[in-house]
């Protein structure tokens, strides 16, 4: 692990975020090791996570990734929001003047292989269904207990570890970062459909139904994801085409909370180990890749202390926006839902409101990476 400094290098958790550190620390010259409970890459079609932002392409284009994600990805050429069905506002996104599209549509679980893929050809492979039994030592010097699938357990002492083990980290947990926070009252819930023929993919679409919210967006060319607060919303769906089948259901609960430090001595944290958000705007794979490319570019440069110090700006700035975003959408007032449809078809005339709408929507709220040249 870490060939090119002599560091040995632990990676828990192999999703996007930790494979997309293994791949840039890979391409700098450093063998990591990937370590995960699953059995495998997240089930395409079981992916919460649909979107690609232009940050990420722009983090992921000198491994060779981001021509992969674009040759299988789906192009959203606008966003729509209407309440109770009738047009409130469009913005195209063929407005934003950037090499990347604003965001692109492709399942998690696609992206995941495509990065795994990319890996591969370093010689390195996550150890699937390889679990942390336990945790010991100090954050100057961890001590990992893992346990295998045939049962061999195995003790290593890396130099550095990193935890991109979810929003329920073993890594976190045991290493005491505080993770304040809290969840909003609301549940969601969503549901995928297949149809019998292609659909309509360039464009997501928020129904708001006062109260409440139906969100449609696309899965692939014959799959639609409907997200909404309303428990009976399927009822509410108008489909495109003939439904073949529902592929997929499920509901959860949405809490905005991040760790105060983002690495302690030599145990760091990235993606949702270290922050969960609302997926209003579709930043949490997102900004999980971009910790990871931030944390390997510093390791690189011996400068792994200044990551949570350069990290933690970026994902106060997401959760504000975040935040932000789901409580505008989770409207229940009457008077506020009144407000909102009367100035939405208004926004359109502000001057730069489309502008930076694309802007957040592209993930290039957060500062530019600079080892790429001309990053915006």
């Amino acid at each position: 692990m870490g060939e090119r400094s002599g560091k040995s290098i632990l990676i828990a958790g192999a999703g996007p975020t930790g494979l997309a550190l293994a791949l840039e620390l890979a391409r700098r010259g450093f063998k990591s090791r990937l370590v995960a409970n699953a059995a495998g890459p997240t089930p395409i079609n079981e992916s919460r996570a649909l979107g690609v932002n232009a940050r990420t392409l722009t983090l992921l284009e000198p491994s060779g990734v981001s021509a992969m994600i674009l040759a299988n990805a789906r192009r959203l050429t606008k966003f729509k929001i209407s309440a109770a069905g009738k047009p409130l506002l469009t913005v195209e996104t063929e407005t934003f003047r950037s090499r990347y599209c604003p965001i692109q549509i492709l399942p998690q679980g696609e992206t995941e292989r495509l990065l795994k893929q990319k890996l591969s050809a370093f010689g390195i492979a996550p150890e699937w269904l390889t679990e942390i039994s336990s945790l010991s030592g100090d954050v100057a010097k961890p001590v990992v207990t893992l346990q295998h699938a045939d049962g061999r357990t195995e003790t290593v002492e890396p130099d550095m570890l990193v935890g991109a083990d979810g929003a329920h980290s073993v890594v976190r947990k045991t290493f005491g970062f505080a993770f304040p926070g809290k969840a909003i009252e609301s549940r969601f819930f969503l549901a995928d459909y297949r149809y019998a023929q292609p659909v309509d993919t360039s464009f997501i679409e928020l129904n708001f139904l006062n109260p409440g919210v139906l969100g449609r967006l696309p899965v692939s060319e014959d799959t639609m994801r409907y997200l909404s607060t309303v428990e009976d919303f399927e009822t509410r769906i108008d489909h495109p085409a003939m439904v073949s089948e529902r592929t997929w259901a499920s509901e959860f609960h949405i809490s905005f909370r991040h760790v105060e430090t983002m690495s302690r001595g030599n145990v760091f944290l990235a993606g949702d180990a270290a922050h969960v958000h609302s997926p209003a705007g579709a930043r949490g794979m997102n900004l999980g890749i971009e910790d990871a490319c931030w944390l390997a570019f510093l390791i690189s440069e011996g400068r792994e202390q200044d990551y949570s110090n350069l990290r933690m700006p970026a994902v106060k700035t997401v959760i504000k926006d975040t935040r932000r975003n789901t409580t505008f959408i989770t409207l229940k007032n009457p008077v506020l839902t009144g407000l909102r449809s009367l100035l939405l078809p208004l926004a359109n005339r502000i001057p730069g409101f489309t502008k930076a709408f694309l802007h957040n929507v592209a993930g290039q709220d957060t500062p530019p990476p600079p080892w790429i040249p001309g990053a915006q």
